[in-house]
């Protein structure tokens, strides 16, 4: 069986089949402020888009964190790992991209976890 969460234009933001929840691109809704904060506002979003999917961060497979900026690198991390415990942590890719559709957009993440 496949569940799908929150319809948008495009997608939907989360997709679950066979124990696992599919999130699509969380980018933050404050896009004037850096790197550490824009990561943050991210980190929110997801702990309200995963309990609609019936998870949790605790239960994070992957994550790949697109970002335009790897010297902006150090500061995601920050907002990143005060959002999990250390013993939590998902398997993860961060990607340096050219482009995430606005200049403003500094960051774009993409998981799954099991539910």
């Amino acid at each position: 069986m496949i569940k799908r969460i929150e319809k948008t234009k495009i997608m939907h933001r989360v997709v679950v089949s066979n124990g696992i929840a599919f999130l699509g691109g969380i980018i933050a809704d404050d896009v004037s402020v850096g790197m550490q904060e824009q990561t943050a506002q991210i980190c929110r979003k997801l702990d309200a888009v995963l309990a609609m999917a019936g998870t949790d961060k605790t239960k994070l497979l992957s994550a790949q964190l697109f970002i335009t900026d790897m010297k902006a690198k150090d500061a995601m991390n920050a907002a990143w790992l005060e959002w999990l415990n250390g013993d939590d942590l998902p398997a993860r890719a961060t990607i340096g991209v050219a482009d995430l559709g606005d200049p403003s957009i500094l960051i774009e993440v993409v998981v799954t976890a099991a539910v």
